[in-house]
């Protein structure tokens, strides 16, 4: 049942898109997260821990309250609703694109701090492509494959549990000097709980792409161990190989330059290429959805024929 419920909530984001920013109840957790780190901040891993576990517990009793509100079926629904993105992801991946092909590249670079967390300021055509790509497939297992997964398998506390630790990683999940202890709780949790999300994305990628599922399975295990995260390598090799570009590189942060490694065969990607990863995107979740869906009424109709 809630496989189907998680499968649904997914459709209602691709087909509504996200509630208006200031009463988005997301929004509304990062802010309250923002005043308790005030309280709970200090250059300790057992802070950054304590922190996390007020974040998932006000996750958890909201996914509760919204049970016994109501029932499990569509609280599972409505909170995959809330915390998938997938929408909002296509518009604002697509705001770029259409930047970048009427040559207006400073609004570009302003525009894709939306989507990235790097410096922009300095990136020139291509970096920008990259940097959309990047955060598309990165965001394929953010904001949509893990929701459906957690929604699936835990209900609405699944889902809003993963989104309280995706948002808590993207606030203090940081490896600069004031989140490196702090926040490092919180980046191992997001790591763990976007493990097999990740590893499905990945999947669906290369399922919905048969001409290149040799490929994708190859790049993915040639490259994705050279990304410093062990999720994000797998779903930015996954699209490298199946959009044909190259993916990867040197990201600045700050003072603070990471290196990504190099992932995939092709060229650099160009602006052509965020259109076909928006695509792609849309053709993996639906690919999922379909999935769980399939699962979800099968195994409603073997309990009810019981």
């Amino acid at each position: 049942m809630t496989a189907l419920a998680a499968a649904v909530g997914v459709g209602l984001d691709e087909l509504i898109g996200e509630p208006p920013y200031p009463r988005h109840p997301v929004a509304l957790f990062g802010s309250t997260m923002a005043r308790v780190e005030q309280l709970t901040y200090a250059d300790q891993r057992l802070a950054g821990a304590v922190h996390l576990s007020i974040g998932v517990g006000l996750a958890l009793g909201a996914g509760g309250i919204a049970t016994r509100l109501l029932g499990r079926g569509a609280a599972t629904a409505a909170a995959v609703a809330v915390c998938a993105a997938g929408r909002m992801l296509d518009t604002e991946a697509l705001a770029v694109r259409d930047l970048l092909r009427a040559g207006q590249l400073p609004e570009a670079r302003v525009r894709v701090r939306s989507l990235v967390g790097r410096d922009t300021g300095h990136l020139g055509t291509e970096e920008l492509c990259r940097a959309v790509i990047e955060s598309v497939a990165e965001n394929l297992v953010d904001a949509v494959v893990a929701p459906l997964w957690w929604g699936a398998l835990a209900g609405p506390a699944g889902a809003l549990g993963h989104r309280a630790v995706n948002t808590l990683d993207a606030m203090v999940g940081h490896r600069n000097e004031r989140y490196r202890r702090f926040g490092w709780a919180t980046a191992r949790a997001d790591d763990l709980a976007n493990y097999v999300p990740a590893r499905l994305a990945a999947l669906a990628v290369a399922v919905v792409n048969p001409g290149r599922l040799g490929r994708v399975h190859r790049v993915v295990r040639r490259d994705a161990a050279r990304h410093p995260s062990p999720n994000g390598g797998v779903v930015e090799a996954a699209f490298a190989a199946a959009l044909g570009v190259t993916l990867g590189g040197a990201n600045r942060y700050g003072d603070t330059v990471e290196h990504r490694g190099t992932l995939g065969d092709g060229g650099a990607p160009c602006i052509d290429d965020i259109t076909r990863a928006v695509h792609l995107r849309r053709r993996a979740t639906l690919a999922l959805v379909l999935t769980a869906a399939t699962l979800g009424a099968a195994s409603t109709y073997r309990r009810r024929s019981r």
